[in-house]
């Protein structure tokens, strides 16, 4: 396994005699088979159906990397509910002698808990985060970081139009390009398509490497956007619903 200098994580293990074997960690396929992982480009994303480990995978990186399980900078230390995996106790990463001036875990499910405590620790701007959007004060969040560091995103485009998702994109790629490393799950067909980004499938049994044209978001919404109608009559003929649409 051969792994990229400048990233900040190159790597991780997984060390499956520490992991209990009743846990449900087994019954995911693709992180069941997974022993290691290798990141070899500046912008990962985890692509895959709900429920195949891709946020598992996210969540377990963060933690094992010292960042707190609901997200936010390293320095951000709160819990609401204690809902996350074991599977960070059983992983080991390969990271870059050279530690990031700057990092930061975003989960939307989240966002509003990490939007308050920011208010608790004075951080600039953070009294604006709950009288705008979740949208408009992700965005707002993100933009705040100018300068490389270490990025780890779960379904960022949640609360995203498309458009504020392709204002993301292009700051993504454009904090790549200086030295930033992201680590990405998402379904979003519009995010999946960031310039030179290594994309990781968890569909199937294992994770592997996975053309943009390959992945489900893509020829889901490619499917969708080209053949509307056959695609919606198609679903309520299935449905029982055999009837006119408009």
């Amino acid at each position: 396994m051969s792994y990229t200098y400048e990233n900040y994580i190159r790597g991780l293990q997984i060390h499956w005699s520490e992991v209990e074997r009743g846990s449900y960690l087994w019954r995911i396929p693709a992180i069941s088979h997974l022993d290691g992982l290798g990141f070899h480009k500046p912008v990962t994303l985890f692509c895959g159906e709900n429920g195949t480990g891709k946020s598992t995978l996210l969540e377990a990186i963060a933690i094992a990397y010292g960042f707190n399980p609901e997200g936010g900078t390293m320095n951000f230390r709160f819990s609401t509910f204690d809902d996350f995996s074991p599977l960070y106790k059983a992983m080991t990463l390969i990271k870059s002698p050279h530690r990031p001036l700057i990092g930061y875990f975003f989960r939307a499910e989240t966002f509003f808990n990490v939007a308050t405590k920011a208010i608790d620790y004075s951080w600039d701007h953070s009294d604006q985060y709950h009288v705008q959007s979740h949208g408009e004060s992700f965005m707002d969040f993100l933009q705040t970081y100018q300068d490389a560091g270490l990025f780890l995103m779960d379904e960022p485009e949640a609360a995203l139009s498309p458009q504020h998702q392709l204002s993301l994109l292009l700051h993504i790629a454009d904090m790549a390009r200086t030295g930033s490393q992201f680590l990405i799950a998402t379904h979003s067909p519009i995010l999946l398509g960031i310039p030179n980004a290594e994309i990781l499938s968890f569909d199937g049994s294992s994770i592997t490497p996975c053309a943009y044209e390959d992945t489900e978001s893509y020829k889901v919404t490619e499917l969708f956007l080209n053949h509307r109608e056959q695609v919606l009559r198609s679903l309520f003929r299935e449905e029982g619903q055999d009837r006119d649409l408009y």
